[in-house]
């Protein structure tokens, strides 16, 4: 009754001086929505990979926006000053944490730096800045997936006894590359003291640049006498390079291409058998996870950000442990494709389309 009798008050002497709003309905009594924390997410390029495009930004600003943030998502376009400048302007605009993927360690470092003058947390997401401030990480096990196309090169070789090898490793200067490098080497390293198979080259290749790929592996190929049996692409867009390199020279679905990022078109080239396995790094957990983590931290969480961590990763550089959320990874090769599309991965429609969908139907993929 009293509140009955409130409101009636309030429409009373409305015209005369109003009434105050609550002060849930926005700062300063102003009526409006309150502002939703900011998250400032800068991912790295459009060329190395076709998943910050397809899949990571539309899976972060979807899972921020759930957990109550506003999403700020820039992308770099492989460009270190480019990166920078996006990264003043948030923190100038004062967002309440950053989610980055450097392009590399010095310049990651130079932005956690400034952002943890301005008391900003950082993420470091998929790549760790070797010698920088990060409060956290959130990737995937690097070191597993180099041993998972190792293991899965070696597969694709079965049965022969020696057999000749060029490596395309990702951009120097990237961390992930090196421990890609590191879990391949577990697998291989082995074999090429051994004898049985001969490493013809391995080349980082800068910015995971598929042009620049192509070059050094047709250089490769053609010093080796246009053969090789097998190579080790650390990612599907060095991977397809390498393909057309091989369709040029009649070559295509002979030799055992590894790849990574289960990418549509990686996938469409393991049905083909152009390409002979990839590694599926569940995209939607890894940004679902760090949009726990970035809402967590915006909203001024730490001991909810904590509650997230699985682990701890070694910065070799910085000679500290970097809290962690680190998350497992499957090899895929032609007879395990349909168990993405069973998992709404990929769509069929999408991934059959063309002249692929006769090795669909090969592969049971309706």
């Amino acid at each position: 009754m009293r509140a009955v009798v409130s409101l009636l008050a309030c429409g009373l002497v409305l015209t005369l001086s109003g009434c105050a709003a609550s002060p849930a309905t926005g700062p300063a009594g102003g009526g409006g929505p309150v502002p939703k924390p900011k998250v400032g997410v800068i991912l790295p390029d459009t060329a190395s990979s076709a998943r910050w495009t397809t899949q990571d930004l539309p899976q972060l600003s979807q899972s921020l926006r759930f957990a109550g943030i506003e999403p700020d998502v820039e992308n770099a376009q492989g460009d270190e000053q480019s990166f920078a400048d996006i990264a003043d302007n948030m923190i100038r605009n004062k967002v309440r944490a950053l989610l980055i993927t450097p392009l590399s360690g010095d310049g990651g470092i130079a932005v956690e730096r400034k952002a943890k003058l301005a008391g900003i947390p950082v993420i470091d997401y998929d790549r760790l800045s070797l010698g920088g401030s990060a409060d956290y990480y959130v990737s995937f096990d690097s070191v597993n997936v180099g041993t998972m196309q190792g293991d899965g090169l070696v597969r694709c070789l079965a049965g022969r006894p020696t057999a000749d090898i060029i490596e395309l490793e990702g951009a120097p200067t990237d961390n992930n590359a090196t421990l890609f490098a590191q879990g391949q080497q577990s697998v291989l390293g082995p074999r090429y003291n051994g004898g049985g198979y001969r490493l013809v080259a391995s080349q980082r290749i800068d910015r995971w640049d598929p042009q620049v790929a192509a070059r050094v592996f047709e250089q490769n190929l053609v010093g080796n006498g246009g053969h090789v049996d097998g190579v080790l692409a650390a990612n599907d867009g060095l991977a397809g390079a390498v393909i057309d390199v091989l369709r040029r020279h009649g070559l295509a679905g002979r030799v055992a291409v590894t790849g990574q990022d289960a990418t549509l078109d990686g996938l469409r080239a393991v049905l083909r058998g152009e390409q002979c396995m990839t590694v599926y790094k569940p995209v939607v957990d890894e940004a679902e996870a760090a949009a726990r983590l970035a809402a967590a931290l915006a909203k001024g969480d730490r001991s909810g950000a904590d509650d997230l961590i699985t682990g701890n990763t070694k910065d070799v550089t910085g000679q500290r442990d970097v809290k962690s959320v680190l998350l497992g990874v499957q090899a895929v090769a032609r007879d395990s494709v349909q168990q993405l599309v069973s998992d709404n991965v990929v769509k069929a429609a999408d991934l059959c389309a063309g002249d692929v969908a006769p090795f669909c139907a090969q592969a049971g993929i309706a």
